[in-house]
């Protein structure tokens, strides 16, 4: 099976994909894509599931990682990428030609962005505490440090756990509503004591807030969709221990 490639209308012409679980070496709970450093496959076929990614959607980059932490902090890669260091943050940003940013992700959002006039892109890692802790606020930032200008920024939200598979408790809608009075909108009424959240719309919303004008969001659903992607909930449900991780990338070509 060949690597799947998603590519979104908002970040047209700039190397940019979300890949799905399609096209690696890994066998079993991680076939075949597998592209996260930190579960328990083979290290050997985790390095060249990532090269294949890299590969299909900016040919020649260098990839650089984050040992993500579900935290708000985002770093600038602005020199030589060694794929040994991976900083504790849960965003990237680069104006640099040949460097490509990966966020991994296994149910939490993947959010891309590009200010293509200033040349500088970004990767954000938004799962529901990065995402209420503010880390596209913090990725949008680090960006203008780059020279990015807000009002020409775009992103994406890949694809992550849905609203429908995402059945959270009555503690956990709180939070988001004593620090955001329009987060209610973000959750449907499930069995008592529990709600449904829109992860997806949540960090769309927090992006508009922040003035980002145009966002698309993909909908496509890790924990339903088995054979497209890994999804940890999905393992846990099922006591299976671990699980694979996809890859988002985006990055700058010498043509960008």
């Amino acid at each position: 099976m060949s690597i799947e490639v998603i590519r979104t209308a908002a970040l047209a012409g700039v190397a940019h994909g979300f890949l799905t679980r399609a096209g690696g070496v890994s066998d079993g709970p991680y076939a075949s894509l597998n592209c996260g450093i930190g579960s328990h496959d083979d290290p050997a076929k985790v390095a060249e599931n990532r090269r294949r990614a890299t590969e299909a959607v900016a040919p020649g980059a260098r990839l650089a990682g984050l040992y993500q932490v579900h935290g708000a902090d985002a770093v600038a890669v602005l020199d030589g990428v060694d794929p040994a260091i991976r900083p504790h943050a849960d965003a990237l940003v680069s104006n640099r030609p040949g460097i490509a940013l990966g966020i991994l992700t296994a149910d939490c959002a993947p959010v891309l962005f590009a200010d293509v006039a200033a040349g500088v892109v970004g990767a954000a890692h938004a799962g529901w505490k990065g995402a209420l802790a503010g880390v596209t606020d913090t990725t949008l930032l680090t960006m203008e440090t780059l020279g990015a200008d807000r009002d020409r920024i775009v992103a994406a939200v890949g694809p992550c756990i849905a609203q429908v598979s995402y059945e959270v408790d009555e503690a956990f809608r709180a939070q988001f509503e004593a620090q955001d009075a329009e987060a209610d909108r973000f959750f449907r009424d499930a069995k008592a004591g529990h709600a449904m959240f829109d992860l997806a719309g949540y960090v769309a919303h927090r992006l508009a807030r922040a003035g980002v004008r145009t966002v698309e969001i993909l909908g496509a659903d890790t924990y339903a969709d088995e054979t497209r992607f890994f999804s940890y909930r999905r393992a846990t449900h099922r006591a299976e221990g671990d699980a694979g991780r996809q890859i988002s990338i985006i990055g700058l070509t010498g043509n960008d």
